[in-house]
């Protein structure tokens, strides 16, 4: 029996062998070496060993480090980047893009004010307007073209990476942070973490607001935001849009709050699958970051 790849546009000859209750396509081995495809699976494995390797290495100082992977971390992370900075996002999940993926209720779709669109055009994603004011775009298409135009700037990013600790020098000030494996973190193994030295950190981890909640925790007398405490008020999607804005700072040394973070961290309203204050704050935090990098 021959097998035809449209493709490719030729058939390789072969036939099927049985084998206890198995069925192999036993093929013809001088004619798939005219396909010019020669691979060593141990080159692969020395491949991408290596050059993930160089890559960890170099990143072990950087100049802003982005917790979570999500639009506000990732719209940020791309106008760092384009501005020269040395990124890099730290994500657990095996993907990023945070809840923006599955749009409201899982229809893929998000809604944006036109303040916004903007932004969209910057990242080449596509849009229409619904009514006055209202602009709605593809979720999934939004979630691919956001990843993409922050890696094509040059941030570099670490999926399946938790975030554990900050590290902290002269009055308490953070100055890095502590790593480990994802799947570590999820299944609670005992293993010690690695270091990250960074002039500046963005938390955009949503609503857990995880790096804040570790500066609460563990430096005494840290004060994070006017009230001292963390956790978004329940839904109003108008104020919480306008605050997810005003409310990106610096609201710790060393320490930018953004996205659902900085609204958890403020105690503002939370707002839905409205994401136009979530791309305006990645904006805003950016040119924070850059204001302070000249400082430092």
């Amino acid at each position: 029996m021959n097998f035809h790849d449209d493709k490719l546009g030729f058939t390789i000859p072969g036939l099927f062998l049985i084998k206890s209750r198995d069925i192999l396509p036993a093929f013809n081995l001088e004619a798939l070496r005219e396909i010019k495809m020669e691979l060593d699976e141990v080159i692969i494995t020395r491949a991408i060993f290596d050059e993930y390797s160089k890559t960890f290495l170099d990143y072990t100082e950087v100049d802003v480090a982005l917790i979570g992977g999500g639009p506000a971390n990732l719209v940020a992370a791309k106008y760092l980047a384009e501005a020269g900075a040395k990124v890099a996002i730290y994500e657990q999940k095996l993907s990023l893009g945070g809840g923006m993926w599955a749009g409201g209720m899982m229809f893929p779709r998000i809604v944006l004010q036109e303040e916004a669109c903007r932004i969209l055009d910057d990242f080449g994603i596509r849009y229409k307007e619904y009514q006055p004011g209202y602009y709605v775009a593809n979720s999934v298409e939004s979630v691919g073209k956001l990843i993409s135009g922050a890696t094509s700037a040059g941030a570099e990013v670490f999926n399946l990476v938790s975030f554990e600790d900050v590290m902290i020098r002269e009055n308490d000030r953070v100055t890095g942070i502590v790593i480990n494996w994802g799947p570590v973190t999820a299944q609670r193994l005992h293993v010690d973490p690695l270091m990250i030295r960074t002039k500046l950190v963005i938390d955009g981890t949503g609503h857990e607001a995880v790096v804040c909640n570790t500066i609460l925790r563990k430096i005494p007398n840290a004060k994070i935001g006017n009230l001292g405490k963390l956790g978004e008020k329940p839904m109003w999607s108008e104020v919480g849009e306008r605050l997810a804005v005003d409310a990106t700072k610096e609201i710790y040394p060393g320490l930018i709050v953004a996205g659902m973070a900085a609204n958890a961290a403020t105690c503002s309203p939370r707002m839905g699958p409205v994401f136009g204050g979530m791309l305006l704050s990645g904006e805003k935090a950016a040119k924070l970051a850059l204001e302070k990098l000249k400082e430092l």
